[in-house]
């Protein structure tokens, strides 16, 4: 073998099917070989003790760039990916909505030389206008977020319009990403509320509730199996709603169910206590350990089907700047996601082996990033996270790298520590030191055509 540009040299590789001792070689920014050879190398690292796993894969970011970017934007957004060993993200930003071709195209002009990781972008769709999914699927997104209620100012899909989306998803080959919350529930209690005179914080638990959740979600996974469409409910909250996703799934439908940590490890009643802080929706719905230990649970068995973080940051400032009511939902999670998955593995929730599957292989195979991303074999991209599986530390405020500056897991000790991570074969972050390179690269979804591509301004688009 030719002179390797890197040699990973006597790390344990974690595939989601078992682990095993092996060097991994890298060429032209691609692994040429995993197992017993070791050729002469440009450089070679001792990764022996560490766990060598595919670099995380964060289907569901929110990067407000443009548009919001004094609550994130995509240097310090992707700079906190890589740190915490993410090398792909896929991002749609609320504020300045990507709804058409040139709106895609004015974004990745935008972004040129503004990404840490490699990324894709995906739409929002919108109530009648089904008619543009097929150009924007040919134009390469990931995927389409779908509202069913209200928010953030996009407004939300009745079943009737839903319908009509999925249908032409259907049409197109395209896939959708779901947030579920029945508007008329959320309108109804939200009137009543107002109503009643209240602004507490408990607020959120009625207004945001169980019921709005679970409707939508049987309704939408209804209408995916019904039309063909292939679809994610994004942030189940609870085992209820992964229950009847997992039912849907048994009787045909191609849907997938979407986990974030805040819905393990956030308790319901924290709202109570941090207001605004924990002003996420759906909100956290766990309530014991009991509910944690479910949740974990059901990741592990593949009911829920991968991770994400639904990273949504706001500073401090910003969530204290008004009531319940109109501050921003949602929280940061770009920081932390990766070191709470490790902690989960390692206190035995989860196996590192379903870290590399919930968190890399699964997410890349949902939305057209397979197989050059999410998983360590031949011909696939060098990204890769090396993980001290035995360093402990505590998650602080100070060391958040997202704008936002905070985390709801600040004070928490996790064991695990990613402590270098490399983009195709380049060093992007080591202990807990981001390079800020901007070598990330723009990667279209699975309908992109050639011919359709709107690339203007993106470096490569792979």
């Amino acid at each position: 073998m030719a002179e390797a540009d890197l040699l990973i040299a006597g790390g344990t590789v974690v595939t989601p099917t078992g682990r095993r001792r092996a060097n991994v070689v890298v060429a032209d920014g691609r692994v040429a070989a995993v197992g017993p050879e070791r050729p002469s190398a440009a450089e070679t690292v001792d990764a022996g003790g560490l766990l060598v796993l595919p670099g995380g894969v964060d289907t569901h970011v929110h990067l407000m760039d443009p548009g919001s970017t004094e609550r994130e934007d995509f240097p310090s957004g992707t700079n906190a990916a890589a740190v915490s060993g993410v090398t792909t993200v896929v991002e749609h930003s609320h504020g300045q909505p990507v709804r058409t071709v040139d709106d895609l195209r004015a974004k990745l002009a935008h972004l040129r030389h503004r990404s840490n990781v490699d990324f894709g972008l995906a739409a929002h769709a919108w109530p009648g206008h089904a008619d543009a999914v097929a150009g924007l699927w040919r134009a390469g997104v990931s995927f389409f977020k779908v509202f069913t209620c209200t928010t953030h100012g996009v407004p939300g899909h009745d079943a009737a319009e839903l319908k009509a989306h999925l249908e032409a998803t259907t049409l197109a080959g395209a896939v959708s990403l779901l947030h579920c919350e029945d508007e008329s529930l959320t309108a109804s209690a939200e009137s009543l509320l107002k109503e009643q005179g209240r602004s507490d914080n408990a607020i959120l638990l009625d207004w945001r509730n169980r019921d709005a959740e679970l409707v939508a979600a049987v309704v939408a996974a209804l209408l995916v199996r019904r039309t063909g469409a292939r679809a994610t409910v994004a942030h189940v909250s609870n085992p209820e709603v992964a229950h009847y996703l997992s039912a849907e799934r048994a009787r045909g439908a191609t849907l997938a169910a979407e986990g974030c940590p805040q819905y393990f490890l956030v308790r319901e009643d924290e709202v109570l206590e941090h207001g605004a802080l924990r002003k996420f929706t759906p909100p956290a719905r766990t309530r014991s350990d009991a509910d944690e230990a479910e949740m974990w649970e059901l990741l592990r068995q593949g009911v829920l089907t991968h991770m994400s973080t639904d990273h949504a940051p706001s500073t401090l400032e910003q969530k204290r700047a008004g009531d319940m009511w109109n501050v921003h939902f949602g929280l940061p999670g770009l920081d932390t996601t990766m070191a709470l998955l490790l902690d989960a593995a390692a206190r035995g929730r989860l196996a590192y082996e379903d870290v590399a599957r919930v968190y890399s292989q699964n997410p890349a195979r949902a939305y057209g990033l397979w197989p050059r991303k999410g998983r360590i074999a031949v011909g696939a991209d060098a990204d890769l996270t090396l993980v001290d599986p035995t360093a402990s530390r505590t998650l602080r405020n100070a060391d958040v790298l997202s704008k936002a500056g905070w985390t709801p897991f600040d004070g928490r000790t996790v064991t695990g520590q990613v402590v270098r991570t490399y983009l195709r074969g380049q060093l992007v972050a080591a202990n807990g030191k981001p390079l800020d390179a901007r070598s990330g690269r723009y990667r279209p979804g699975a309908g992109a055509d050639a011919s359709a591509l709107p690339v203007g301004g993106v470096d490569e688009v792979g």
